[in-house]
């Protein structure tokens, strides 16, 4: 149980890390990844928490994904855009 809590809370501050580039703003995804981690944390079945972290690990791919498609759209238009 303890090792599901250490990956839970480490997941936790990944995606708060991440959260800081939110475009919507960091309050609004620090509200938000609050309220679902809040909402699973009366889960005790360890099979269903282990498919929550991994959903989790995956939506931090998700994110690391769109930041750098983000960042590469803003090389690409800065360094060759013609207009």
């Amino acid at each position: 149980m303890s090792s599901h809590r250490k990956s839970v809370i480490n997941l936790y501050k990944t995606l708060l890390y991440l959260g800081r580039d939110w475009p919507q703003g960091y309050d609004l995804f620090r509200k938000r990844l609050h309220k679902v981690f809040s909402r699973n944390s009366e889960e005790t079945d360890p099979k269903k928490i282990e498919i929550m972290i991994k959903h989790g690990e995956f939506v931090v791919k998700e994110i690391e994904a769109l930041y750098k498609l983000k960042k590469y759209r803003t090389m690409k238009r800065r360094y060759y855009d013609d207009s």
